[in-house]
């Protein structure tokens, strides 16, 4: 009889830690955090890269959330001055992906590194995660210009101590049937193509985040 009861008593115990695990489990808020490249420029609704990732994520039984907060035509000083509203509290972490028009209209690198290096602070100091998503300068930008930009994402994931995807268009920069007419703009299919890259990326990066409510 006492066996049975302490039998009992342990299968009790299992039973509580497993349910009282799930009961806490939270899911995972992300926000993809960018330009026209994160907001889907000219792509039907939930056909951009953060509905696109969630649905990924979701089929291999990940609980995540991620908020599109691109905005077509920013820069790093337009993420910079939207960055602590639209990023809401209870947001876990942040895929931040911006650059690509700093490049474009020629802005000075060293300025695209500060306002990164901000935001990238001003998120951590809230406690919120940070992916950081490289971007390289287009090529009729010339050598010198290239040689200063495209190394600030290394640098300042290195600073923060924050993973960094290298390269947001890997894969579909020189497929031009994977972009739209511009030949800028990833199709839905180049949008196929970034989520399948940058997929176990961002896995890697919620295995980080803790799941557990407080």
């Amino acid at each position: 009889m006492r066996f049975k009861v302490a039998v009992l008593h342990i299968a009790v115990i299992a039973a509580s830690l497993i349910f009282g695990t799930s009961a806490n489990a939270a899911t995972i808020n992300l926000v993809g955090f960018g330009d026209s490249l994160m907001a889907g420029y000219q792509l039907p609704p939930g056909d951009g890269f953060p509905e696109k990732l969630q649905a990924a994520l979701k089929a291999k039984g990940v609980d995540v959330s991620i908020a599109n907060a691109g905005v077509s035509g920013d820069t790093t000083t337009g993420g910079l001055a939207r960055i602590d509203w639209s990023v809401p509290d209870g947001t876990n972490g942040v895929i931040l992906e911006l650059g690509a028009n700093d490049a474009l209209r020629g802005i000075a690198p060293e300025e695209s590194e500060k306002n990164l290096d901000t935001m990238i602070a001003r998120l951590k100091g809230r406690g919120i995660a940070v992916l950081l998503v490289g971007m390289m300068a287009p090529p009729n930008m010339g050598g010198d210009y290239a040689a200063r930009f495209n190394p600030i994402y290394q640098k300042l994931a290195e600073k923060h101590q924050v993973p960094l995807y290298p390269f947001f268009l890997d894969g579909v920069v020189m497929d031009t049937s994977l972009k739209l007419d511009d030949g800028m703009h990833p199709n839905a299919k180049g949008i196929d193509v970034m989520v399948q890259k940058m997929e176990p990326a961002v896995t890697e990066f919620i295995g980080t985040i803790s799941t557990v409510k407080k």
